[in-house]
């Protein structure tokens, strides 16, 4: 198995994670316009993060992003800030989308996991 290592100051890592969320009540909103702004909202929070996005793409009621992360970035700040975000900037940009669910843009909850497959796993 290759592994596309990085470097920290003492570290050598691999670190790759498949994300998973949903919109609320599943709704079918998500165009591939939609799509393509959360991968770049989601580009432009990562850098805060110290994530790299590395492929996103999904359905019209969820999303798959999979990105790499360094060792101390804290997953739960990174999800919570890009589901927070994301559904602010989406439902700002599209009103659309606001008629379409009540309060919420992404369910409460999400999947992550580690992997160590490529991007074409995911689609």
């Amino acid at each position: 198995m290759k592994y596309n290592l990085e470097k920290g100051s003492h570290t050598v890592y691999a670190l790759q994670y498949h994300f998973v969320t949903v919109t609320k009540h599943r709704a079918d909103i998500l165009t591939d316009e939609i799509a393509e702004r959360i991968g770049e909202i989601a580009s432009d929070i990562s850098e805060d993060f110290g994530v790299s996005i590395q492929n996103v793409n999904g359905g019209s009621d969820h999303v798959h992003i999979l990105f790499t992360a360094k060792p101390t970035t804290n997953l739960t700040k990174f999800i919570n800030s890009l589901k927070g975000v994301s559904s602010r900037k989406i439902r700002d940009e599209y009103p659309e989308t606001r008629q379409a669910l009540d309060s919420a843009f992404w369910q409460p909850g999400y999947f992550l996991a580690t992997t160590a497959t490529g991007e074409e796993r995911i689609r």
